[in-house]
């Protein structure tokens, strides 16, 4: 095991390993329980994602640290989750099943490019600005969605919305369990949100907004209502509207994986160059786990940039990841907790996790209006247009313009044109 990981090489061993990889599973463990409910609501069963999103977890992380050696954990993606379940199932009113066929197709799409190359072609054509303003946009939307399930917003008929009434018993709970995420992530705590949600769930049985669970563990929850649906309605991708949500997916997945990649391997000191070394074999472990956990049932999976608290735990081989994997594998068992993990208790994470996204704005050249203009609007329709797809649509479509209005329009690059045409298409198909 030394000689397979490189431990001595990389001045690490398996005791420092082990308690990484804890870690890491700690800091993104809320996903088993923030994921199930999300996607329950487009009326897939909640006990059957939660075995997928385990699985899928288990796959993927398993992949990045026997194939790619790297300590990286994988799991379904926030965000990617959110527009599955509130735009493309709730918002355009397409079957789950239909909606994993998606996140299937755009699975294989990305190992097609890994296996080509032409991964960095397509990373260096989108602006970084783009890229940037995606990720804090899709925080954005992620945290409006945990203020909303926590009713700390509420619809207005005239204002749309408003602040909801904070002496109601589950949103005085949500705005508790805000609080103490807040101050154990301020405190650096490791696994803070994890920590906070149980905190906040716990708090919740003592005042008696939550029932105690009847037990803690219990059989693997059946993966037959979700499992191979994707191939169920297969045939209905062919269409526009399925065009501009298999791009999407791919889209942020694409990104997000590198970005993720990049962030996790300069805190280790693995970047050579200004190059990852075996990037190819980490981008297929993330493209082969979301295939997986396409079939499994469950949305896009993706790399965690929580992986680098445990990297900041001293690890630095796939022996984390193996560990991480070891550790959602046992996480099968505890399914019957869902029942205390309210929207009260996922609420504080969907919110604090808006805000991690959302640190990318200030990288962001907003002293630049051609660049400002199109990043705003990419952040800003996300949330207001409650969907993913449409804030990244919006922005596409106002970049070459802007660009090509200041004089820049030889600085676009083709594909930016086309991509351009693509979101005019879809935006006009959905105002349909």
């Amino acid at each position: 095991m030394k000689n397979f990981f490189e431990l001595d090489q990389l001045g690490t061993n398996v005791k420092t390993e082990f308690i990484a990889g804890l870690t890491t599973f700690l800091s993104m463990a809320y996903i088993l329980f923030v994921n199930p409910p999300m996607l329950a609501a487009t009326g897939m069963d909640e006990g059957a994602v939660y075995t997928a999103t385990a699985l899928s977890a288990v796959i993927g992380t398993l992949i990045m640290g026997l194939y790619a050696k790297y300590p990286i954990a994988l799991a379904p993606g926030m965000g990617l989750n959110a527009f599955f379940a509130y735009t493309v199932v709730l918002g355009y009113g397409i079957p789950w099943e239909t909606a994993l066929s998606g996140v299937l197709v755009s699975g294989l799409i990305f190992i097609l490019l890994t296996l080509s190359g032409v991964r960095e072609k397509i990373i260096n054509t989108i602006p970084p600005t783009l890229k940037l303003a995606v990720g804090a946009g899709i925080g954005l939307f992620i945290a409006f969605i945990g203020f909303q399930n926590a009713e700390i917003i509420v619809a207005d008929e005239a204002t749309i919305v408003a602040l909801g009434d904070f002496t109601y018993g589950p949103t005085a709970l949500a705005i508790f369990g805000l609080i103490v995420t807040v101050v154990l992530i301020s405190l650096k705590v490791n696994g803070g949100v994890f920590y906070g949600m149980v905190i906040t769930a716990v708090a919740g049985i003592i005042v008696g907004q939550i029932d105690l669970p009847s037990s803690i563990f219990a059989p693997v929850p059946s993966l037959t209502p979700t499992f191979g649906q994707a191939f169920a309605n297969f045939g209905d991708i062919f269409t526009i509207q399925m065009a501009g949500v298999i791009l999407t997916f791919l889209f942020v997945d694409f990104f997000d994986t590198a970005g993720t990649l990049v962030a996790v391997a300069e805190k280790a000191g693995f970047m050579k160059n200004n190059e990852l070394p075996r990037a190819g074999r980490a981008l297929m472990a993330d493209s082969t786990a979301t295939v997986a956990g396409a079939v499994l049932g469950t949305s896009t999976t993706t790399s965690y940039v929580e992986s680098a608290t445990g990297v900041g735990a001293g690890g630095r081989s796939g022996l984390t990841s193996v560990f991480t994997a070891m550790f959602f594998l046992l996480a099968l068992l505890f399914s019957p907790l869902l029942n205390v993990v309210t929207s009260s208790v996922t609420a504080p994470a969907l919110i604090i996790v808006g805000v991690m996204m959302a640190s990318t704005l200030k990288d962001i050249a907003w002293d630049q209006f051609e660049i400002a203009v199109p990043a705003f609007l990419t952040v800003i329709m996300m949330p207001l247009a409650y969907s993913i797809a449409t804030g990244i649509a919006v922005g596409f479509t106002f970049y070459p313009i802007t660009m090509a209005a200041r004089g820049k329009a030889k600085d676009i690059h083709p594909l930016m044109w086309g991509l351009s045409v693509i979101f005019v298409l879809f935006l006009i198909f959905l105002a349909e």
